[in-house]
């Protein structure tokens, strides 16, 4: 059953919450449909015998197709032969990719405000995932500021700053070039001064070089650090779905720079690579926490490993 935002946001679930669970499956299975028909062929194979070499070698190759990738398909290979008896394949290894999601992920907002990092390179959707984001807290009770520390592009802190009004949220923005950490700063303090429950801060995606781009990044992670204990409370990467294995090195790099806490995914309505979410809870062990279907406001959403194992995998 798809999760509502009261669950990711760690607030106990209401009769009210239910009706946002409707239809939300089918919106998931709209979005992976260019993945699930790379799948297809072979999990549409009637009679799957467990004790055929040359159907598990289709399966590795459909696998691989739809961006699961090595690794992650090995793993989900291994599980099966695990379980003997396999059934009927679709439903068995639906079940083996839920299972390697674990449980149900939460964003970490307990604390006041909570400091939430959104970090990814240009192009992603970040700030699209921020605005989205701060809408559905603002609905969920909660105050928001944004601060725009992506100082580098060229009408970044506009387009945020559209994002922040629409959602009713404060904002904090500087002129075109300033010093990003410093922009984090300003934030995380107006945060603080005005009692809001959480502050997100978008950051730069691109830089002359990797290596600056990382050392920036850094750099805002240990000035609002230093502001907050535990802070900050989240750091989310936004990783493109139609970049498949590409996303997954971001991720690796961006997680190995800045603590990533969570994978939001995007443009995954788009994209025939929805596997890489396996690939990148396999091998860089994060939790994908949110997943964007489509353009709309509500196509945003909490992942819910069921339903996506099921609206990749089952017809």
């Amino acid at each position: 059953m798809s999760r509502t935002w009261a669950e990711l946001l760690g607030d106990e679930p209401t009769a009210e919450d239910e009706p946002e669970r409707s239809g939300l499956f089918a919106r998931m299975r709209d979005s992976l449909s260019k993945s699930r028909q790379a799948l297809g062929e072979q999990l549409a194979t009637a009679g799957f015998d467990a004790g055929d070499e040359d159907a598990w070698e289709r399966l590795e190759e459909a696998l691989i197709r739809s961006d699961v990738g090595v690794q992650a398909t090995a793993e989900l290979v291994r599980r099966l032969e695990a379980r003997g008896e396999v059934g009927r394949l679709e439903e068995a290894l639906a079940e083996e990719v839920e299972a390697i999601f674990g449980g149900a992920p939460t964003l970490a907002l307990a604390a006041q405000p909570s400091v939430v990092l959104v970090v990814g390179v240009n192009g992603t959707g970040k700030t699209t995932t921020i605005g989205k984001l701060a809408q559905k807290l603002r609905e969920h009770d909660r105050s928001v500021l944004v601060g725009a520390a992506d100082t580098f592009r060229a009408a970044a802190e506009e387009q945020l700053e559209i994002w922040a009004r629409r959602a009713e949220a404060d904002f904090v923005g500087a002129p075109r070039g300033a010093d990003p950490a410093a922009v984090a700063f300003d934030a995380v303090e107006a945060a603080r001064a005005r009692g809001k429950d959480v502050a997100i801060i978008d950051t730069a995606g691109r830089l002359h070089t990797q290596s600056n781009l990382m050392a920036e990044l850094e750099k805002v992670q240990r000035v609002i650090a230093g502001r907050i204990d535990g802070a900050p409370h989240e750091t989310l990467l936004v990783v493109d779905a139609t970049t498949g294995q590409n996303g997954l090195q971001q991720a690796r790099l961006f997680r190995d720079a800045v603590g990533v806490t969570g994978v939001a995914l995007t443009k995954l309505d788009g994209s025939a690579k929805g596997g890489v979410a396996i690939a990148i809870a396999v091998e860089l062990g994060l939790p994908v926490k949110l997943v964007g279907v489509g353009e709309g406001l509500d196509d945003l959403r909490p992942f819910d490993a069921h339903d996506y194992a099921r609206a990749l995998v089952t017809d």
